[in-house]
């Protein structure tokens, strides 16, 4: 029988529209966070799904209208069913086997904190994992994270999400 529960993701770290702690804020550009990608979960995926992908934005960031992508993971098992804190490290030691980091806008395959511009309002950070209908993407070595958006887009079954809030 289908699976009739919605898919959803959340955190350990912080509730859905609430305030990111410090501690997962970028460690550069003046911010003074630790750096440290926060717990992802998600549940009740569609049937299919073969892998799962995560992509972390803000749409609110002063870019002329891109926003800017924090946090982009690929190719995560199926079997799996969350990513623990910390999993964004450089490296990619913490992700499971298979999965993989796409650069972000701050030019490297790891989670980038939260750093919005000083005096901005509090900036939305969204948390959206993708249950895709393939067991891995494919994608160019040097694949972006708005040509990895269109093709987790292409081959999406569902969708979940929730956002956390910082400013400073």
């Amino acid at each position: 029988m289908a699976n009739m529960q919605k898919f959803e993701a959340s955190s350990a770290a912080f509730p859905s529209a609430g305030t990111i702690p410090l501690r997962y804020a970028f460690n550069d550009f003046g911010c003074t966070g630790e750096n440290i990608s926060p717990q992802v979960g998600w549940k009740n995926a569609p049937e299919g799904t073969q892998s799962f992908a995560l992509m972390v934005h803000d749409p609110d960031a002063p870019t002329g209208g891109a926003g800017f992508w924090h946090w982009v993971v690929v190719n995560i098992p199926a079997s799996t069913s969350q990513l623990p804190e910390g999993a964004g490290a450089m490296g990619g030691e913490g992700l499971p086997a298979g999965a993989a980091m796409i650069p972000t806008d701050y030019g490297i395959a790891a989670y980038g904190g939260p750093c919005p511009p000083v005096g901005d309002a509090p900036h939305h950070y969204n948390f959206t994992v993708y249950a895709l209908k393939v067991p891995k993407l494919d994608l160019p070595a040097n694949a972006t994270a708005s040509l990895t958006g269109f093709m987790i887009h292409m081959n999406m079954l569902g969708k979940a999400d929730f956002h956390g809030r910082f400013g400073r």
